[in-house]
């Protein structure tokens, strides 16, 4: 049986090809160090990512004996739905702020995938609005915006 290229490898190809840009656009702008981190380094790994995870899910794609249907109603449902939190998440970030609007979206994200009870979305949603909080305002002193709440 020959294998034939479906539309979900395409897609990962182009995200391959995305990666390999992504990350030699970045060697450009240079690494810098730990201490000081260049504006090169955070895309270069990015792109690195995109590359290597993009390779395997195109990998496991080739291997698959069934195609899968692109989208069903309840995947449609989905995704509308996390595109207007994402959307909602863009227009609310410089009211309420990163930490916070993060915060929300992500605790939103996680009921739309229909991650059981209440306690699992905010044990996500906390963790990921302090690791971002961690990372980018205690550790990179990058100022993220803060909002009318300060």
């Amino acid at each position: 049986m020959g294998k034939t290229i479906r539309l979900e490898m395409l897609f990962d190809l182009f995200l391959v090809a995305l990666g390999i840009v992504v990350a030699t656009v970045s060697l450009g702008y240079g690494f810098g160090s730990l201490r000081r981190p260049g504006p090169g380094l955070y895309p270069f790994f990015i792109g690195v990512a995109i590359l290597v995870l993009s390779f395997f899910v195109a990998i496991s794609e080739w291997r698959s004996k069934t195609a899968a249907r692109l989208m069903d109603r309840e995947g449609i449902k989905t995704f509308a739905w996390m595109t207007v939190t994402f959307c909602l998440w863009i227009v609310a970030m410089p009211l309420l702020g990163y930490v916070v609007v993060t915060f929300l979206a992500t605790c939103a994200f996680c009921k739309i995938m229909k991650l059981e009870r209440w306690w699992k979305p905010l044990a996500v949603s906390a963790g990921t609005a302090f690791f971002i909080y961690l990372l980018f305002d205690y550790f990179l002193y990058i100022d993220l915006p803060r909002g009318l709440l300060g």
